[in-house]
């Protein structure tokens, strides 16, 4: 992977770079992709899984469309083991989509900064949630997700960053992620990995 030799320039990054990541892909029908983020928030990745195939077994095995999503009741949502507020952000996410026609071919003409503008408009949806979307789902190589934890926590053990300023310690990370550019999220899942590792 050619991401390899570019990240290699930052020493401390090139220590935990062992392997390859899979090339990042693009999956279908982001709208959903969308929910499905909002589902699995503040869950386990199992209890994540089992929400969302139970999600799909309400359309019969199907990805539904916006539309169909919006038209189930919301007890029926609440039935599958989602909380209020969650089916209310589901609800949400599925009326913008139809308002402003969201499609995946609309996304993918668009550069991160402009989806994240976009997508947070809607309530339930944060910045990190879209970052989220643009790594795994759109398969964009450029992301850096400054507020996630997990980044955080790794960056802080491998650049020794000092955490009891928040505020200036993302200023740090932001400045490391510069070197990265054009393949931060790989950075990122790097990051992770060793991090889960450790």
């Amino acid at each position: 992977m050619e991401y390899i030799a570019h990240l290699e320039k930052d020493r401390k990054l090139a220590k935990i770079l062992v392997e390859a990541m899979p090339e990042l892909r693009l999956h279908k029908n982001i709208p959903l992709r969308l929910m499905a983020s909002i589902m699995s928030q503040q869950l386990s990745t199992k209890v994540a899984k089992v929400i969302f195939h139970r999600f799909l077994e309400l359309y019969k095995g199907k990805e539904p469309s916006p539309l169909q999503v919006l038209e189930t009741p919301a007890p029926t949502l609440r039935a599958i083991g989602l909380s209020n507020n969650k089916v209310g952000y589901i609800h949400n996410v599925a009326s913008f989509c139809i308002e402003h026609k969201i499609t995946d071919k609309k996304l993918q003409k668009m550069d991160n900064e402009t989806i994240i503008e976009l997508l947070t408009q809607i309530k339930g949806v944060g910045k990190w949630t879209v970052e989220m979307l643009l790594m795994f789902s759109l398969g964009r190589e450029d992301v850096f997700a400054v507020d996630d934890l997990g980044i955080q926590q790794a960056m802080i053990k491998l650049y020794k960053l000092d955490s009891l300023d928040k505020k200036a310690m993302k200023e740090k990370m932001l400045s490391i992620s510069a070197k990265w550019v054009p393949y931060r999220t790989y950075a990122c899942l790097h990051l992770w990995q060793w991090k889960d590792d450790k």
